[in-house]
C-alpha cells in the first residue's frame, strides 16, 4: 500500500496545498517549523483517525479557522483480481467540538473504530524518546498502538476496559467525597472488566513473545552489533488472577480513590548491556533503541496484515552517529519497508539520501506550510 495523493485543508500551518508522492521514498526537508512534522502528521490521521502527538482536535485546526479537512488516495497492492491495484480514498472532515466525519471512499463510518487498522502506519518521532525515558503509559501506548491495528477485537476490548475502570474510579472518589464505600458495587464493576483485562494482558503477552526478537535484530544492525539489548512485559496479572489482584487491592484504592491494580499498570522494561536503558544510554543509543522498536513494529504489522504500513521517519538522522546513519540507511534501501517518508533539515543531506534509492524518490522542500522549489 502507499498514499498516492494528499490534500490538506487548514491542517495545523496547512491553509491548502495538494501533494503528489513517490510509491517508495519521500523526502521531505526544510528549517525547523515549517511544517515537516505537520505533513507526516497527516498522513498518519488519514490513517489513524487521530493526530500522532495529541488527542484534542482543537489543538490540530490552522490557527484562526474552525475546522480542517484532509483527503488521501491509498493504492493497495496489485492483485490478480485487481489489476493496478485497489484505491481506497478516505476523507476526514472535522470540526473541533462537533461530530467527527471520517469518509471512505465518499461512505462514511458508523464507528471510527472500523476505519482502524485499515491503513497500517507507523511513526517516529524525536518524541519517541519518551518510550525509554518517561513513565510507562508511553510504553503502554506503543503496545496498544501496535495490537489496535493488528486486531479489531483489541481496540472494542481497550475502550471497553477503559470505560469501565474510569466508572470504577469515579466511583472511588464518590464515595470519598460522601464518606461512604460500597464494595458490592465495586465487585460488580470489577467482574465486567475481567474479560477485557484477560484479552487485552494474552494479546500483549502473545505480541511481546513474538516482536522481542524482531527487535532485537533490527537494533543489532542499526548499532553494527556493538550492544545488547532486552524487552520485556511486565503485567500484575503474569502471576495473578485479576479478580485477586482488585480484592487485594480493595483498601488501597479506597485510600487513593483510584484503581491500582490490573492492565491499565502493565509496562516494557527495556535494557541494554543488562543496565536499564534510561539510566546509561546515550541520545544516540536512546535514539537507535526506539528506530529499532518502530521498526519492529512495521515488520509485525506487515507480517500480519494483507497489506504494506507506511513507514513515517521525522527527524531521522538527528542525533546519530556517521556509523549508525550508514547501518540504518543500508537496512532501509535493502529491506523491504514499502513507502517511506523521511524529513530532515537539511537539503543537502537529503541529496545524499536519495542517492542510495537511485531514481526511486521524490523530494520536497517545506516553507512555512506550503511546498516550495526544490
Amino acid at each position: 500500500m502507499h498514499l498516492q495523493q494528499l490534500q490538506l485543508t487548514n491542517f495545523r500551518n496547512y491553509e491548502m496545498q495538494k501533494l503528489e508522492f513517490c510509491p517508495r521514498l519521500n523526502l521531505i526537508a526544510g528549517l525547523n517549523g515549517m511544517g515537516k512534522t505537520n505533513l507526516l502528521d497527516a498522513v498518519y490521521y488519514l490513517c489513524m483517525g487521530k493526530s500522532h502527538f495529541t488527542s484534542t482536535d482543537r489543538n490540530v485546526v490552522r490557527q484562526g479557522e474552525s475546522f480542517f479537512r484532509l483527503e488521501g488516495q491509498f493504492v493497495f497492492d496489485e492483485k490478480p483480481r485487481l489489476p493496478g491495484g485497489r484505491k481506497e480514498k478516505i476523507t476526514a472532515k472535522v470540526q473541533p467540538g462537533k461530530q467527527k466525519v471520517f469518509e471512505k471512499n465518499k461512505s462514511a463510518y458508523l464507528r471510527l473504530s472500523d476505519h482502524v487498522g485499515l491503513l497500517p502506519v507507523v511513526f517516529n518521532s524525536p518524541d519517541d524518546t519518551a518510550l525509554a525515558l518517561e513513565g510507562s503509559e508511553a510504553r503502554r501506548r506503543f503496545l496498544d498502538n501496535t495490537l489496535c491495528q493488528l486486531d479489531s477485537q483489541y481496540l472494542t476490548h481497550l475502550v471497553s476496559y477503559n470505560r469501565l475502570l474510569q466508572k470504577r474510579n469515579a466511583l472511588l472518589k464518590q464515595f470519598a467525597e460522601q464518606r461512604t464505600f460500597n464494595a458490592e458495587l465495586l465487585e460488580v464493576l470489577g467482574e465486567q472488566m475481567a474479560a477485557p483485562a484477560l484479552f487485552i494482558f494474552e494479546k500483549r503477552k502473545t505480541f511481546v513473545d513474538a516482536f522481542s526478537p524482531v527487535f532485537n535484530r533490527y537494533h543489532q544492525i542499526i548499532c553494527g552489533g556493538n550492544e545488547s539489548v532486552d524487552c520485556q512485559y511486565r503485567s500484575q496479572l503474569l502471576d495473578n488472577q485479576f479478580s485477586e489482584l482488585l480484592k487485594n487491592a480493595v483498601e488501597k484504592d479506597r485510600i487513593l480513590q483510584r484503581t491500582t491494580a490490573g492492565t491499565h499498570k502493565d509496562d516494557l522494561r527495556f535494557r541494554m548491556d543488562g543496565r536499564p536503558l534510561k539510566r546509561f544510554a546515550s541520545q544516540g543509543q536512546l535514539k537507535s533503541f526506539v528506530l529499532a522498536l518502530k521498526l519492529a513494529q512495521f515488520d509485525c504489522l506487515k507480517n500480519e496484515k494483507e497489506t504494506m504500513p507506511i513507514l513515517l521517519l521525522d527527524d531521522l538522522f538527528d542525533k546519530l552517529d556517521v556509523q549508525r546513519v550508514e547501518h540504518l540507511l543500508e537496512l532501509l534501501v535493502k529491506g523491504d519497508f514499502g513507502q517511506v517518508f523521511i524529513t530532515d533539515t537539511h537539503p543537502e543531506r537529503s541529496e545524499e539520501i536519495a542517492k542510495h534509492f537511485g531514481s526511486d524518490y521524490e523530494k520536497f522542500i517545506i516553507v512555512h506550510g506550503s511546498v516550495g522549489p526544490k
